[in-house]
């Protein structure tokens, strides 16, 4: 006898992929943000490679056919900009370093040690994160002046260490405060003191977010332009956004528009490479805490 065959009742592949409305809409979205965010970078980008004559043609050229590296090469001869890169990135990593360092201990004294008064301390720190930092401007003046600060780094790192203070104690205090207690409680049992508490355990237990907090508050301090653009007057302490905004032509009546979108470029790179290097670290940062096991 035969036995019965078995019939299939699995529906074929046809190996195409059925692409429903809601998902090409959400894409045609996705890029459209992608394209209107990166559009000024990327026009920026392309000026910086472009010849004079194709900057200031008319009708615009968007895509240059003649590429140029001059805009580039003029950017450091005829100006310092090693200088002013040296001038931003100095600034900029010791105002963070400073506000990590006097944030960190702030930040785990409020979280664990609980001191008297801590309610008025964090809302005083939340009014001041949330004070525009241009209000202060006049003040800093008027203090820069009795010091005889002009014209000096402390100038700048001082303003961006106490700017960035506030952010960087919130933020801290936060995952601090999500950190089990009970590695702390054990440590404390094996004869730990609180600074080596802090800088044996805590810190290494949340270096994604002092990755984050510092990406932040270093993308402020090099990005800052009133305070450096008052406070420093020599050429060579100007930071690279006030040399960027003082690039002249040949002429008074010249605007350098390549040597402009060079400058910015150049500007600009080491941030993206910062974010980009970290990347992973920023993510754990962001998303810590998010889900509680």
């Amino acid at each position: 006898m035969s036995s019965p065959q078995v019939v299939s009742t699995t529906p074929k592949r046809t190996g195409k992929t059925k692409f429903s409305l809601k998902r090409i809409l959400l894409l045609i979205a996705i890029a459209s943000v992608v394209l209107f965010s990166l559009a000024p970078a990327l026009w920026q980008l392309l000026t910086s490679f472009k010849v004079n004559e194709d900057i200031a043609a008319v009708p615009t050229v968007y895509f240059p056919t003649r590429f140029t590296f001059n805009h580039y090469i003029e950017l450091f001869t005829r100006r310092p900009f090693w200088r002013y890169i040296f001038n931003s990135a100095f600034v900029s990593i010791t105002s963070t370093a400073l506000a990590l360092a006097i944030g960190a201990p702030a930040a785990y004294a409020l979280a664990r040690l609980r001191p008297w008064g801590e309610k008025v301390i964090l809302a005083s720190i939340l009014i001041v994160t949330l004070f525009p930092g241009i209000l202060l401007f006049l003040g800093l003046l008027e203090i820069i002046q009795a010091l005889r600060l002009g014209n000096n780094y402390l100038a700048l790192i001082i303003p961006y260490t106490a700017i960035n203070l506030p952010l960087t104690i919130l933020v801290l205090r936060s995952f601090f405060q999500q950190l089990p207690k009970d590695l702390e409680d054990s440590a404390r049992v094996d004869g730990y003191n609180t600074f080596q508490l802090l800088w044996q355990i805590v810190l290494p237990m949340t270096l994604p977010a002092l990755v984050t907090t510092g990406i932040l508050t270093f993308i402020f301090a090099w990005n800052e332009f009133i305070f450096a653009l008052t406070f420093m007057t020599r050429e060579e302490l100007k930071t690279i956004p006030v040399a960027a905004a003082q690039l002249g032509g040949a002429t008074v009546f010249e605007i350098p528009y390549g040597a402009i979108a060079a400058a910015t470029v150049v500007g600009t790179l080491p941030l993206v490479l910062l974010v980009l290097f970290f990347q992973r670290r920023i993510v754990q940062g962001l998303t810590a805490g998010a889900v509680k096991g």
